[in-house]
């Protein structure tokens, strides 16, 4: 520019425009990747509740056999926004869980101060829990919550309630999208990674999410199953 030149001043009613233009077009992308997502969650879910019927009769009735208590466990987790939903899962601990949990609190692997608990070798586990925790059979229940909308195929992990009330700034992050059955650190290591990397990996995740993201991370999903990484 010639010094020689005024300045030139942009009007700020043209910045505005802009924004607002690029503000517009990023919802309308949203709301077609929203439509496009939901349309995969359904076109999986359908089909494969019909086709795993078998394998959860089987299931259940192993977990009832066991020691002739509830074959779901249910627990409020936090969905899109802070909004509670009902969270199932086959039992794959004994009845008195949450009461042993408090004894063994001291030796949670994330910390004694974590926000998440999880322990190798847990006394809580059943025999029969532990087969179907290793292959993640325990979480099939919650293909229901992905039929009902209250989850999509893949986005973070729904967490407990009291682990939100300890959610930092940057932690709540992960509740502006629907939680997921998986997501990146659940197909790189689950429980092996601490909290505050999983934050980071489902952050990563909303920033760059695409269809083309969630079929990644679904293709990768079965591996991380057959192979148990992390499972415990």
């Amino acid at each position: 520019m010639n010094e020689l030149e005024p300045p030139r001043i942009r009007d700020p009613r043209i910045s505005r425009f802009v924004a607002a233009v690029r503000r517009l077009r990023w919802q309308v992308n949203m709301g077609i990747l929203a439509i496009v997502q939901r349309a995969l969650d359904l076109c999986v879910v359908v089909p494969a509740l019909i086709l795993l019927l078998p394998l959860f009769a089987v299931v259940a009735l192993a977990i009832w056999l066991q020691d002739r208590g509830p074959i779901l466990f249910w627990q409020p987790r936090v969905g899109i926004g802070g909004r509670e939903f009902a969270f199932p899962k086959f039992r794959s601990m004994c009845i008195n869980a949450e009461a042993v949990r408090a004894k063994i609190e001291a030796l949670n692997q994330h910390g004694t101060d974590g926000v998440t608990f999880k322990m190798k070798r847990d006394p809580r586990i059943t025999p029969a829990g532990r087969i179907i925790r290793r292959f993640s059979i325990d979480e099939l229940p919650q293909l229901w919550c992905v039929l009902r909308g209250d989850m999509a195929l893949v986005g973070p992990r729904p967490p407990l309630p009291k682990e939100v009330a300890r959610y930092g700034i940057v932690d709540r992050h992960r509740l502006s999208i629907k939680p997921g059955l998986t997501c990146f650190w659940q197909v790189n290591g689950r429980s092996e990674i601490p909290f505050e990397q999983q934050v980071q990996l489902d952050i990563a995740y909303i920033q760059q999410r695409s269809l083309g993201t969630d079929l990644k991370v679904l293709a990768k999903t079965v591996p991380a199953v057959v192979t148990g990484r992390g499972a415990y």
